[in-house]
């Protein structure tokens, strides 16, 4: 079974029902479309944030915290499908994070996609991910591709006992 909402629809609810990130520490705006396997966020470049540079734009080494705010969101949104919660998760990381500029410019509305590659029984995943700035220039649409990464995430079945395990070794 295939979900899929509009923004226009509303359907996803605010992103603070789905993600757990609360204050400075959510980056992403919400959700725009979600299947299966794939799923569309969008955030806001605010200049007058935490990350902002002298310019006001986001340093582009932060679109991997953002690649991975979406992942969590997919997770979440098709546990909740499913008749649940999200457990937690880490980002393990990536091989490589490529982007194409140094920052997000301020005010840029930023569109994340990611894509499911990887779905491992014992919690590990992978994700195909992307970042672009949706332009409007005299009603034409253009879309910028800013950043791109293979993301490896993983849900360990017991989140506290991997925690744990992690610092005492």
């Amino acid at each position: 079974m295939t979900m899929t909402t509009s923004i226009n629809n509303s359907g996803f609810g605010a992103i603070e029902t789905i993600l757990p990130h609360r204050g400075t520490m959510l980056l992403l705006d919400g959700v725009s479309a979600c299947t299966d396997e794939t799923l569309s966020a969008y955030a806001s470049v605010r200049g007058d944030a935490w990350y902002a540079d002298e310019d006001g734009a986001m340093p582009a080494w932060i679109g991997i915290e953002l690649m991975a705010q979406a992942i969590a969101a997919h997770v979440a949104l098709l546990a909740t499908r499913a008749g649940g919660q999200a457990r937690p998760g880490v980002l393990l990381g990536s091989r490589r994070y490529e982007a194409h500029s140094p920052a997000f410019a301020r005010d840029a509305r930023l569109r994340i996609e990611v894509k499911e590659l990887l779905r491992g029984s014992e919690g590990h995943g992978a994700y195909e991910c992307s970042i672009h700035h949706d332009q409007e220039h005299d009603l034409n649409r253009s879309s910028v591709c800013c950043a791109e990464a293979v993301i490896k995430v993983y849900q360990p079945a017991d989140f506290q006992s991997f925690i744990v395990g992690s610092f005492g070794s």
